[in-house]
């Protein structure tokens, strides 16, 4: 019963970035939206063909659809292809998936619809994939000897930590509402990337937009037409309420 109470006081975001003793739950981060930064949504999509793509497929999103973000398809054909892939293609991992279950202890997962399957109690999905992204940890008890405070004892190593550099988790144990939490005070640098951290939070940023992206290609012409839409019912609705005036005028 203590824990169930705890982890609902976590779930609540009570006591801010904290992690529970005993599998507990970190804060999500709010991501930044860049699903209408053109140039940032075209730097995630080389982050994830560069990073993501090798073991994790997008099956419903095929590589001429970047022509949307502004990338053309000599572009992709050059930067963004692997050899044996055709323009026009899915885009599907480069890992073989018994490969992936017998390394990883399962086969990654389509990436597709990614950010809008993780959304929960701490917020969206791209939430939790920029909070995800951003704190992976050495674990040398781990078979890939990384870890992550979001996704706890989780298969997937740290791929960016070229970029993001080794880094611990620095935690201090703190009473809340009468019960002992592990809150995340900082983190230690062991060895640095090759990105500032300011530099990383960004290319994740760009990630994570992309992804979102990806999730729903239209949703920025949707949001487009949308709004016109409704302009034009507002003008609708004035018309029609003036012509409701003069018909009911010449009836009375």
């Amino acid at each position: 019963m203590k824990k169930l109470i705890l982890l609902a006081l976590l779930a609540l975001g009570l006591g801010g970035p904290a992690l529970a003793e005993e599998g507990g739950a970190v804060h999500w981060d709010k991501a930044p939206s860049r699903t209408n930064d053109l140039p940032a949504l075209q730097n995630g999509a080389k982050l994830f063909v560069n990073y993501c793509l090798s073991c994790h497929s997008a099956a419903y999103m095929r590589f001429n659809r970047l022509q949307d973000i502004g990338i053309s398809e000599q572009q992709i054909k050059d930067n963004l292809l692997f050899t044996t892939d055709k323009v026009g293609e899915t885009m599907k991992a480069a890992i073989d998936p018994k490969d992936a279950k017998d390394w990883f202890g399962a086969n990654p997962p389509d990436l597709t619809l990614i950010a809008r399957s993780r959304a929960g109690h701490g917020g969206s999905g791209a939430d939790y994939l920029y909070t995800y992204m951003r704190t992976f940890y050495r674990d040398p008890e781990r078979p890939t000897g990384w870890n992550n405070l979001v996704f706890p004892n989780v298969g997937m190593p740290h791929v960016l930590w070229e970029l993001q550099g080794v880094r611990e988790p620095v935690f201090e144990t703190v009473k809340e509402h009468g019960y002992e939490l592990k809150v995340l005070k900082g983190w230690n640098q062991v060895s640095p990337g090759t990105m500032t951290p300011l530099q990383y939070d960004q290319a994740i940023g760009d990630l994570v937009g992309y992804l979102q992206w990806m999730g729903e290609p239209a949703q920025n012409h949707r949001v487009r037409v949308g709004a016109w839409v409704l302009i034009f019912l507002a003008f609708l609705t004035v018309i029609v309420w003036r012509l409701n005036a003069a018909f009911w005028k010449d009836v009375k």
